[in-house]
């Protein structure tokens, strides 16, 4: 309970923006283009730090950490709700993921290591069910807020939870052993951001014009950048993501999986409620709503996924879930002006219920399939990957979006609100594309053999170190 409640704040800050956007917008004056690196430079600044957790818990031990980092996000937070101008909201929500950048590597870390041998699945089921409920129910709360009070409460509400989350984490977090900590990976530590930062910035761009000074100098930047961080990091006796861990031929078939699937999912996420308020006229709290039945499949689905995973591994699960989330977002890439709520809902149902079956066998499997000196580790690397992607799909989703508007508004008659919902099915359809490239990617995968570290019995094997 003390880590679900400091995950679900940070998780649900992930989504808390995407039904507020129209109203973002509308209130500084600017763009979708502009106002989208609210989403963005959040996931990126939860990526940044995120490597770093590994090392932090190693040196100062993962409690201590954890909730640290639950002050500085509810510091972040209030920051946030104070915001007078977009570059300001942007700042703060950067300062608010490097504040809750580590809380869920740390908190999976931890309840991974506490899992009895032969029932980590359905443990992660379980903890799964409200790291999806978080992010779905996001927008219902979103909405409810800016409809009735002001964007600004979609920030404030954070404080509450936070306090509460300390308060728990103070009195039922088990303290783990700190260890003797190599030289902090400061090149690695440096390149990192710099990379990610760029690569988005490049792909957001590039969903306009692949041809542009902009798009161009980002790729070139980010080429180089992830070259040297690559470099660096398989040198480093302690790197600050252990990349050495793709050598496991399972674990990287699994993590290319789980990008695509995060890609797909958290990218369309920011676009539905867009949908909704820009061109059904649906109020913030109406689209918030819209939600809920995706948010009931994803927990029905959660804890099947975890207890078949235990029996049966990821790719059958993977492949379903994949091809549930790709029907979903195919049925939106047929939308039109006129398209019913109950359609809408229906696609919505489809996604949860693919989101909930596959997500956490996925995660599973990519922890499985590591090395298991190494775990604690890959769960800095899968969480900031995946964060790094989300960013990479929601700037290349709002981009390309943006790009389709300005396409067919002018070879259209100049009805906006036809060109705006053309473009919607548009990139909708890209999203399913990644969707069904995870699913067909999914049949490759198998169950890793899990076999004990030289020198441990098989008990010892199953007993994940909490350090770096």
């Amino acid at each position: 309970m003390a880590v679900v409640v400091g995950m679900i704040m940070v998780i649900l800050d992930s989504t808390v923006v995407n039904v507020a956007m129209p109203n973002l917008i509308h209130y500084f004056g600017t763009s979708v283009s502009t106002m989208q690196w609210a989403v963005t430079a959040y996931t990126l600044a939860l990526s940044a730090v995120i490597p770093l957790a590994g090392w932090l818990t190693d040196r100062y031990g993962a409690k201590q950490i954890f909730l640290i980092t639950l002050v500085l996000f509810t510091l972040g937070s209030l920051l946030c709700s104070i915001a007078q101008t977009p570059e300001q909201l942007i700042l703060y929500r950067i300062i608010q993921g490097l504040g809750g950048g580590m809380v869920s590597p740390i908190g999976m870390a931890m309840i991974f290591r506490l899992a009895p041998p032969g029932k980590q699945g359905s443990i992660m089921g379980v903890l799964g069910v409200p790291m999806m409920l978080a992010p779905a129910v996001g927008p219902t709360l979103s909405g409810f807020l800016v409809e009735y009070a002001s964007w600004h409460w979609i920030f404030l509400i954070n404080l509450p939870i936070g306090i509460i989350a300390l308060l728990i984490g103070i009195k039922y977090l088990p303290k783990f052993e700190q260890k003797t900590v190599p030289a902090l990976d400061v090149f690695g530590m440096v390149l990192a951001p710099i990379t990610f930062a760029s690569l988005a910035y490049a792909v957001s761009e590039g969903g306009k014009d692949w041809g542009s000074m902009q798009t161009v100098t980002g790729l070139i930047v980010g080429g180089v950048a992830l070259i040297l961080f690559i470099v660096t990091e398989l040198r480093h006796r302690q790197p600050l993501l252990e990349l050495r861990v793709f050598g496991s031929s399972d674990f990287t078939r699994g993590i290319l999986v789980f990008w695509l699937s995060a890609m797909a999912l958290f990218g369309s996420f920011l676009l539905v409620p867009m949908y909704l308020q820009t061109v059904k006229g649906f109020s913030p709290m109406e689209s918030g709503l819209m939600s809920i039945p995706q948010v009931i499949m994803a927990g029905l689905f959660m804890p099947i996924g975890g207890k078949l995973f235990d029996k049966i591994g990821a790719r059958i699960l993977a492949i379903i879930g994949l091809c549930l989330v790709g029907s979903g977002l195919f049925m939106l890439s047929q939308i039109t002006v006129d398209t019913s709520k109950y359609y809408v809902i229906g696609a919505y149902m489809l996604m949860g219920s693919g989101m909930g079956l596959s997500m956490m066998p996925i995660n599973t499997h990519i922890l499985k399939s590591a090395p298991q000196r190494l775990v604690s580790r890959v769960t800095s690397l899968t969480t900031a990957s995946q964060q790094v992607f989300v960013s990479f799909a929601v700037a290349g989703l709002t981009g390309y979006y943006s790009s389709r508007i300005t396409h067919y508004m002018a070879t259209s008659k100049g009805d906006k609100v036809v060109d705006m919902t053309t473009a919607f099915a548009d990139t909708f359809l890209f999203a399913a594309c990644l969707a069904v490239a995870g699913a067909v990617l999914a049949l490759i995968l198998r169950k890793p053999k899990v076999e004990p570290e030289a020198g441990q019995s098989d008990h010892q094997a199953n007993v994940i170190p909490m350090g770096h």
